[in-house]
């Protein structure tokens, strides 16, 4: 199989999960200023799920375009990030709906965590058909070392979210993507 194919698949899918987010936004039953408020627990999930499969999206396209060469354990460590992130409208529709609920959160946790891992686990196996990518090689070691303290932060607020409060989980979500963003930044400016 060609890369191309890969990407095209990828693309298609995370962009149809990310429409779907959109249809498990509940509606207030009269559109008030106050009816909109008491729906801000859904839109700042929509707004974290949305953002977080953006920024998946956006370190994806980063690292195809060095990628010259796939193999099946490539395909596959594609296709299990894929399922994992297609239950994201799933779990942002039920922790919009019981926000403060433990097995709601620690499920969204969890789809965020797994995913993750798998997003790290997607960067090792590229390097395999890629030895000689250096650059490549460079980029997947340094993204897989930025993921560490990402998956540590989530690791962390699922524990809390599970000892403590509940939407701790989402919470450690955005503070896990407020540390990638600070870090690309400051990556970017050194350039």
């Amino acid at each position: 199989m060609k890369k191309d194919r890969l990407i095209a698949l990828t693309d298609a899918v995370l962009a149809i999960i990310m429409t779907i987010l959109i249809l498990e936004l509940e509606k207030p039953e009269t559109p008030s200023l106050q009816a909109f408020w008491e729906l801000r627990n859904n839109f700042f999930a929509y707004f974290l799920s949305f953002f977080w499969l953006g920024s998946l999206w956006m370190a994806l396209n980063t690292l195809w375009e060095k990628v010259e060469r796939i193999s099946s354990e490539v395909v596959w460590a594609n296709l299990y990030l894929l399922f994992f992130v297609s239950f994201m409208p799933y779990a942002t529709g039920l922790v919009s709906s019981h926000f403060e609920n433990y097995t709601a959160q620690l499920f969204y946790g969890s789809v965020v965590i797994v995913s993750t891992i798998i997003n790290w686990y997607l960067h090792k196996v590229l390097d395999k058909p890629n030895q000689d990518q250096v650059e490549l090689l460079k980029e997947t070691e340094t993204y897989r070392k930025l993921l560490i303290p990402d998956i540590l932060i989530k690791c962390v607020g699922f524990i809390l979210a599970l000892i403590i409060y509940p939407p701790i989980m989402m919470y450690s979500v955005l503070a896990a993507a407020a540390y990638i963003i600070t870090l690309k930044t400051i990556k970017e400016k050194k350039k």
